[in-house]
């Protein structure tokens, strides 16, 4: 089946990520026209230039998620630009510092809830309005794998991601009826810059060997690609997911399934 976006306007924050970047190419393959939403400017204009090749009109804007006044904007300027908002990937998002829940730093937990939770809330409360006034559209917020199980050391990040699941299934059941969709992604463990800092952290430097464990966490062995979450996130924002509200879609590679290791 193949998954047409054609003549849609899509949003994606942390578009200068990886997953973000690589959904925003995927769903201009589809036919999408995008706004691609960053705090980092530089890597956001990169990337612009990479998705704009696919022959799809690109803007650009800078924004910080987790500060209302920014997401309007981010939200006005699309509608200035293109008109409305069909589609919305929810995406921005930090891993933050680890260490252990009795000793976490409160300010550095304070930092990444506001990303991460804070700055998925605003999206829906800033997209949502505009959305309900078209009578349509379809959303994806970004969870993890860890939306659904403990990670030690990883306090803000678990409990964010459990709280993106959380406004997903609320969102959905207040705007499913008006012809708006709210989904989720879990990405598992995925070859990202995001992950590799992670890694760091956990093995000490030695990103390879970090790469090799956990590769294992997935029943098919192996990390996953940002690519493999575009196509899931571009099909749940397409008609083709018409009857999908309010799911957590794992992109794990069966990690989920089992507690194999």
């Amino acid at each position: 089946m193949s998954v047409s976006m054609q003549g849609k306007i899509a949003v994606i924050t942390g578009g200068a990520g990886s997953i973000g970047h690589a959904t925003a190419l995927t769903l201009a393959a589809a036919g999408a026209d995008l706004m691609l939403v960053d705090i980092n400017g530089e890597a956001l204009a990169a990337r612009r230039d990479t998705v704009a090749a696919l022959g799809v009109r690109v803007e650009t804007h800078v924004a910080d998620v987790s500060k209302a006044a920014d997401v309007a904007a981010y939200a006005a300027r699309t509608l200035s630009a293109y008109g409305r908002i069909d589609a919305f990937f929810n995406n921005a998002g930090i891993e933050g510092k680890l260490g252990p829940t009795e000793e976490y730093d409160e300010a550095e937990f304070d930092r990444i809830i506001a990303v991460n939770l804070k700055g998925i809330f605003l999206g829906l409360r800033h997209v949502l309005p505009v959305m309900l006034r078209q009578g349509h559209g379809a959303i994806v917020n970004t969870g993890s794998i860890a939306s659904e199980r403990g990670l030690a050391g990883a306090c803000a990040y678990n409990a964010s991601k459990h709280g993106v699941i959380g406004l997903t299934r609320t969102a959905a059941s207040e705007v499913g009826a008006r012809g708006v969709r709210v989904n989720a992604v879990m990405p598992g463990v995925i070859d990202t810059p995001l992950l590799e800092a992670m890694l760091k952290m956990m093995f000490k430097g030695d990103v390879d060997a970090g790469k090799r464990v956990l590769g294992k966490v997935a029943t098919q062995d192996r990390i996953g690609k940002p690519s493999e979450v575009g196509e899931v996130v571009t099909f749940l924002l397409s008609d083709a997911a018409a009857f999908v509200n309010g799911a957590a879609w794992a992109v794990d590679g069966g990690a989920l399934s089992t507690i194999r290791h």
